[in-house]
């Protein structure tokens, strides 16, 4: 009876201190009002028309007059001869993406953190950061020029050493290399830009104590800087497992041709061409929402791992 009666004066006074909060730092419930409104907007309320994946949509009736088909079109994608090879395309490409790239940020970012001429540091930091504001297709376009069968830097210098030229861009099995390697070059600069503010983050005292203990650079890597940035890592990695499925459209698509396609064609470019090519809505969107509920399922696993494990996570 007592504990009934105290929950609503500790709601109300639960309720008085969230509002003398917002009264207090007001500018700051201000800053967070224009991403809530962009997600809002641009990421909820467009989730409520996947309901077109169930349905055989029509034009003139629109999504929600269109008439129920159930789960037809997903039951058309898991029967198509192309599933597993669509499936297969996406998961080698993000997982090498993830393996080769995922690692070589912290790298820099620790070899960065070692240097001690600023001026030297600012000159590596800068050229490792630029290649990021690169457009993409501005970077496709350098990726074609460099790769040129005729005409290229690269086939240029092979000749120039006596090698036949090789057609990079034609072959099926060098474009998951082209893709990855490329795109490592242009945002390793920019990813561990996060892990250095992680590393600024280190009580200075625990370098003190390293030394005092005759620590080697190696071992104060090893023993205070990793542990120190473990937890950054642990959520950036449950965040790129996450949307393993998700792997860039743009670059993928503008480097793709009719001879790499065999390995070219992933989910994102397939809908694509289901959707907008041939106008086939419900397919597509059936096709992404397969995509969606796989990447949240990876997400939702990764995180009970690692909180399992490390006590780090999402939530």
């Amino acid at each position: 009876m007592t504990k009934r009666a105290m929950l609503p004066g500790a709601r109300r006074g639960t309720l008085e201190l969230a509002g003398k909060s917002v009264k207090k730092h007001w500018q700051l419930y201000l800053l967070v009002i224009p991403p809530l409104l962009f997600f809002l907007i641009f990421k909820y309320v467009p989730m409520a028309n996947a309901v077109l994946a169930f349905k055989d949509y029509n034009v003139i009736k629109g999504i929600w007059g269109s008439p129920w088909v159930g789960l037809k079109y997903f039951q058309m994608f898991f029967e198509n001869p192309i599933f597993w090879t669509l499936v297969r395309n996406t998961l080698l490409l993000s997982f090498y993406q993830l393996l080769a790239g995922f690692p070589i940020p912290i790298l820099l970012a620790l070899m960065l953190n070692e240097i001690r001429n600023g001026r030297f540091k600012r000159f590596v930091q800068l050229v490792t950061f630029a290649p990021y504001f690169i457009s993409t297709v501005v970077m496709v376009s350098i990726i074609m020029l460099f790769l040129a069968p005729r005409l290229g830097f690269v086939n240029i210098a092979l000749q120039y050493f006596g090698f036949a030229p090789i057609n990079f861009l034609g072959e099926p099995d060098m474009f998951r290399s082209i893709y990855v390697w490329s795109d490592i070059w242009q945002t390793a600069g920019y990813s561990a830009v996060i892990y250095l503010a992680a590393l600024a983050g280190i009580d200075p005292t625990l370098y003190e104590a390293a030394k005092v203990d005759g620590a080697s650079r190696f071992q104060k890597i090893w023993h205070v800087d990793l542990p120190g940035i473990l937890p950054t890592i642990t959520i950036i990695l449950i965040l790129n497992v996450g949307s393993i499925m998700s792997i860039g459209f743009e670059k993928i698509y503008l480097l793709q041709n009719s001879l790499n396609l065999p390995k070219s064609e992933v989910i994102a470019t397939y809908v694509y061409s289901m959707g907008l090519l041939n106008a086939n809505y419900s397919f597509a969107t059936a096709v992404g929402l397969i995509n969606s509920v796989i990447n949240l399922m990876l997400l939702v696993a990764v995180n009970s791992f690692a909180k399992r494990i490390s006590n780090n996570s999402i939530w």
